[in-house]
């Protein structure tokens, strides 16, 4: 593309096909966070590239080497659904976020809880979890469900979900949706009953809408969790929370420099 500058694109891939959707000249909001995973200075490189012409120093790419990078770096998106609590906070093609997070950790889980923690949603210990997923998640559902049963949570889920996980020998008490009567969940979560909730939607095709579910989770300030992908690893942070004694919080300095000693 003859592009001689930070360049952020992004793609879609869909059965093995990979689509580039937009091409843009310039430093995404992701360059420093990927800067400070890797420990690579992006901005002052690609300066250095642009001005060669002009300085004449050779490129800093050849001085680049391979490196181990042990960390895992979670961005989370910063969202203002707090300011607007009658908007369902499913996500979409939209830009809706104002700020971003980074996360970072030799464990996968413990990277995504201090993203979760870092945008003012904390996932929570222990309590009483609260799980409805859609038809396409279920068979998925049952690995989350029996994760957070064994790490004390106590498991309440609407009546698909429940079948399927207590049919697996999970532990779960059942609740009623909102059109089935009362005491209903939308009841539990206005009275503070849930310290998580886990709901993929069930989308516009069906004849109820559960986005009560999610706008209910915003006004009681409970963390929710609307795909099955981001209900594993939450599981697997609070698993690995739940099972290593509390890490002491270091520099990017510090962390990098552990990564130049092991070498």
């Amino acid at each position: 593309m003859h592009v001689k500058v930070l360049m952020n694109m992004q793609y879609a891939i869909e059965n093995g096909k990979v689509f580039v959707l937009e091409a843009n000249p310039r430093a995404s909001r992701t360059v420093p966070l990927v800067s400070k995973v890797c420990n690579i200075r992006m901005v002052p490189i690609a300066t250095d590239i642009i001005t060669s012409e002009l300085t004449g120093r050779p490129s800093p790419i050849m001085e680049l080497k391979e490196q181990v990078i042990p960390n895992y770096g979670v961005k989370e998106a910063v969202f203002p659904f707090n300011m607007f609590p009658e908007v369902d906070p499913i996500l979409g093609p939209e830009m809706r976020s104002t700020g971003e997070v980074l996360g970072l950790s030799r464990s996968y889980g413990e990277a995504f809880f201090k993203a979760q923690e870092a945008v003012q949603s904390k996932l929570p210990l222990e309590g009483t979890v609260l799980i409805s997923v859609n038809k396409k998640d279920k068979d998925e559902v049952v690995e989350v469900a029996r994760s957070l049963a064994g790490d004390g949570f106590k498991v309440v889920a609407t009546e698909g979900t429940y079948n399927l996980i207590t049919a697996a020998g999970v532990p779960a008490m059942k609740a009623k949706k909102l059109y089935e009567g009362r005491p209903n969940v939308g009841d539990m979560i206005t009275n503070g009953d849930f310290d998580l909730i886990i709901n993929s939607p069930v989308g516009k095709d069906s004849v109820h809408d559960d986005s009560y579910l999610r706008k209910a989770a915003i006004k009681a300030k409970a963390p929710y969790i609307t795909t099955v992908a981001a209900a594993k690893v939450t599981a697997e942070g609070i698993h690995y929370l739940k099972t290593h004694a509390g890490s002491e919080v270091k520099s990017l300095q510090e962390l990098h420099g552990e990564i130049h000693d092991k070498e």
